[in-house]
């Protein structure tokens, strides 16, 4: 059964986020070759733009954790976190009701 990888980064408007773009694009191009990965979308809170979700789905939690903790995404991900200041949160669901 797929799971739902949430992702929430806090993004300050302006400069920071033109150049976390790049980034964001970039570890999607990389993740849609990895195995088990079936979608992946960005979005940024109408009410606090600052906020940003990635909502990435994956045919299986040993797929997503091959891909989090490879040595190519964590040097992304650490790019990122440089750049924002602040740690990438993560959290992990499966459907409710199958």
């Amino acid at each position: 059964m797929a799971i739902h990888v949430i992702i929430k980064r806090n993004v300050k408007q302006g400069h920071q986020a033109k150049e976390l773009v790049p980034f964001l694009l970039q570890m999607r191009s990389r993740a849609m070759y990895q195995p088990g990965y079936i979608s992946g979308e960005t979005l940024c809170d109408i009410e606090r733009p600052g906020e940003c979700l990635v909502i990435s789905t994956w045919q299986t939690v040993d797929d997503w954790n091959r891909w989090v903790h490879s040595q190519d995404r964590a040097k992304m991900d650490k790019q990122i976190e440089t750049l924002t200041g602040e740690k990438t949160e993560y959290r992990i669901y499966s459907p409710m009701v199958p």
